[in-house]
């Protein structure tokens, strides 16, 4: 019995995780986008957390979402706990809604389920399913903690386990803030606990305890995902947390008088226990909600701001709040992948105003430049390594692999500029050499083409326009039209006995080429897009012709 009890908790949490994967998988970056947007005021954020909890049946995932948008500076504490607010009163609708008599419709809900997870490998309609199949789940294992329950309703241990529990409410209260913290979901224990009530396992006054119990374990697993950031994601949770504390004290003494009217709006009992869990939490919010301002304040007193870490190879945009939900993961990966290119822009400009000036304080920046491109690509490697592509659609599959293929080619080019350019430009200065002023111009002008690629390099990688990833590659047979006609000219001063050009030779052509390098890594970009739309082959070289054998030559066969 004690078996198939826990197997029917594991199902009901199973079930539970399958319908948040698939929501938040399939329409992540929408329920992202219409929570950004309704942050406004504090009713509109209540509402919208409201809504994204009733789809994501799961108030911790909205919090954490709402805790990674305030450790990017997107909503204050304020507004953070208006949504939060919102987001436990969302999940007590879920309950409502399990609390009915639909598991008739279990049997539709797994075969259609299975159909929809089954006929597409990846994308929006196998996410579908995946939720069928996690309601599916959520309802078999309701069904079957009622059935395996009910011999205790004749057990004779049972009732002196819970007489303890009848006359120390605080131990019921913390046994439910335990269960929901290892459940990691309060709406599971607030559902376990309704189907333990309605099988006459559980007095009702017992489950209210732990319902309370329940509402505050529900913040420990964000409070603690936060501890490591900074105090503007902290706050929320903490927030909610306390609130929740309060509610539960202000609440407990009055238990035993609130029961009586339990019982003349509901007869039923594990209705009873989900309608005081959804009262629970609207009261919560009705009394709360004003005072968001003045709560935020408070914690900012409690939880004031770290110092600003300085070190620009420390990534801004990864949160691991976002890996459940590849379409803003990736997007954030994309942000900081821009951020590596930005670098390399500065690290290009800083190097020809070196080759210009001979500042040797701004060479050695040029090289820390480098160390920060370095730690940044190392954070999104890792970050995209930790990113499943198992549940990708295939445009997030692509998306994947050209964010790692344009990084990976960024830290090149720094590599480029650090292990070829830098030396190059020691050795300039350390000599004391100069160019001759046509030589000169032919470097400037290949690096102000080379500085337009990488420009448009960054457009493309984020716009995916056909028109600009063939004005990209164009660019490439400019570039390499330049290299070959300053080569041409090099070469005429060389003949001419120009002794600033027989001085530099070696440098202006290790240049020439390593700026062509440099152009050949930034390029890659537009080739997908450009082998998409058919514009190019994946390979260049004309189909290998068949061999003909000549007509006199016997070709001998097999008798």
């Amino acid at each position: 019995m004690l078996l198939n009890i826990i197997a029917a908790v594991c199902l009901l949490l199973w079930g539970i995780t399958l319908l948040r994967l698939g929501v938040t998988r399939g329409f992540g970056a929408e329920l992202h986008k219409v929570l950004s947007m309704c942050t406004g005021n504090r009713l509109a954020a209540f509402f919208a957390g409201l809504g994204m909890t009733t789809v994501l049946q799961s108030s911790m995932a909205t919090t954490l979402i709402v805790t990674g948008f305030a450790s990017q500076g997107l909503v204050n504490a304020s507004t953070g706990l208006a949504i939060v607010l919102g987001a436990d009163v969302g999940t007590t609708l879920v309950a409502q809604l399990f609390s009915l008599n639909i598991s008739a419709l279990m049997p539709i809900f797994m075969i259609v389920g299975f159909i929809l997870y089954s006929i597409e490998h990846t994308g929006r309609i196998k996410n579908v399913g995946r939720v069928l199949i996690g309601l599916a789940f959520i309802l078999m294992a309701l069904s079957m903690l009622k059935t395996a329950s009910m011999p205790l309703k004749t057990s004779e241990t049972l009732p002196l386990i819970l007489a303890p529990l009848d006359s120390d409410p605080f131990f019921a209260v913390l046994l439910g803030i335990l269960f929901t913290w290892i459940a990691h979901s309060s709406l599971a224990i607030v559902l376990l606990l309704m189907s333990l009530v309605a099988g006459g396992v559980l007095p009702l006054v017992i489950g209210f305890y732990m319902v309370l119990g329940a509402n505050v374990g529900g913040t420990i697993a964000p409070l603690i995902s936060t501890l490591r950031d900074n105090p503007d994601a902290m706050r929320i949770p903490l927030g909610n947390m306390l609130i929740r504390i309060v509610g539960v004290c202000a609440l407990i003494p009055f238990i035993q008088f609130i029961m009586p009217y339990m019982d003349k709006i509901e007869t039923d009992h594990a209705k009873q226990l989900v309608d005081f869990h959804t009262i629970f939490n609207i009261c919560l919010a009705m009394i709360f909600l004003p005072f968001t301002g003045v709560l935020s304040k408070l914690l900012k007193k409690a939880l004031p701001d770290r110092p600003v870490s300085d070190d620009p190879g420390n990534p801004k945009y990864l949160s691991d709040k976002d890996l459940d939900i590849p379409s803003v993961a990736l997007a954030s990966a994309a942000r900081e992948t821009l951020r590596m290119g930005d670098i390399i822009q500065q690290m290009l400009e800083d190097t020809f105003r070196v080759l210009k000036t001979n500042d040797d304080k701004l060479l050695a920046r040029i090289k820390e430049e480098d160390d920060t491109v370095d730690d940044i690509y190392a954070a999104i490697k890792g970050y995209m390594a930790r990113l499943s592509q198992e549940f990708m659609d295939p445009k997030d599959a692509q998306r994947y692999v050209q964010i790692l293929t344009f990084s990976t080619n960024i830290e090149h080019i720094g590599d480029v500029i650090d292990k070829n350019l830098l030396p190059i430009l020691q050795k300039k200065i350390k000599n004391q050499y100069n160019f001759s002023e046509a030589g000169f111009k032919e470097l400037e002008h290949i690096h102000k083409l080379v500085l337009e690629s990488v420009q448009l390099a960054q457009s493309l990688f984020i716009s995916g326009d056909k028109d600009s990833a063939r004005r990209l590659v164009e660019g490439k047979e400019t570039i390499r039209k330049a290299e070959i006609d300053g080569m041409t000219t090099h070469i005429d001063r060389l003949r001419g006995g120009n002794p600033a050009t027989i001085a530099t030779s070696s440098l202006h052509l290790d240049i020439i080429r390593d700026y062509r390098r440099i152009n050949t890594y930034i390029c890659t970009v537009a080739f997908p897009i450009l082998e998409e739309s058919g514009e190019i082959h994946a390979t260049r070289l004309r189909p290998a012709k068949s061999k003909e054998a000549p007509k006199d030559e016997v070709i001998p066969t097999n008798s």
